[in-house]
């Protein structure tokens, strides 16, 4: 039985990563019970029994894309020193999230945003909150940064990391849809104008 169970697991989680980078090509909607089951040589029924609906597969996929950007962005992020240092590695490596073969039509949260934004249901609402917890990280991470003396004791935490997400939600657009070859060029300007608006004056003698 504990056999079953492991093969069952191992075939549940590679559905899901097959299923996430679709999802970052084809969007949550163009994902199907039945095109998964073609791409990956499995019956509709077994596939089915893994998820029950396409809304269940769904949210599953947005809550494995998460664990996957936790692992690849966030908790390599964090272990840089507090402040700038923090924030950079933050964006860059979201950056890198943004064109990783993990992710092989940009990143599936932006995408998601688009296309769930008038959808009321389990979808958008698990979405929505891993964005408000996607923020309230930047926000934290600049509140450390604050605590440190490292950026200016007036700087808006909540207004950078509103500023910081609209700059990658440009670079989406930039890179994906405009195929602007300075794309990256471009958002990297726009993260070095936001630190050095926020970076705490050092004290002259």
């Amino acid at each position: 039985m504990a056999r079953h169970t492991g093969k069952g697991e191992a075939t549940r989680a590679a559905i899901l990563e097959h299923a996430t980078k679709l999802a970052s090509r084809v969007g949550l909607s163009g994902l199907s019970i039945g095109r998964l089951a073609r791409d990956l040589d499995l019956s509709k029924s077994g596939l089915f029994a893994h998820f029950q609906s396409k809304e269940a597969l769904q949210v599953q996929v947005l809550q494995t894309g998460a664990a996957l950007f936790v692992d690849a962005v966030i908790k390599p992020a964090l272990a840089a020193p507090r402040g700038e240092p923090r924030l950079r590695a933050l964006f860059t490596r979201w950056l890198e999230w943004a064109k990783s073969q993990r992710m092989p039509g940009g990143c599936l949260f932006v995408a998601a945003a688009v296309e769930l934004d008038d959808r009321p249901g389990p979808a958008r609402d698990t979405l929505v909150a891993l964005q408000k917890d996607f923020l309230d990280l930047m926000a934290n991470i600049v509140r450390s940064g604050i605590a440190e003396k490292k950026f200016r004791s007036d700087a808006d935490p909540d207004q950078l990391a509103h500023d910081l997400y609209a700059i990658m939600l440009g670079h989406q657009h930039a890179c994906w849809l405009m195929k602007d070859p300075r794309a990256a060029e471009r958002a990297e300007f726009a993260f070095e104008s936001l630190v050095s608006g926020i970076r705490a004056r050092r004290k002259t003698a």
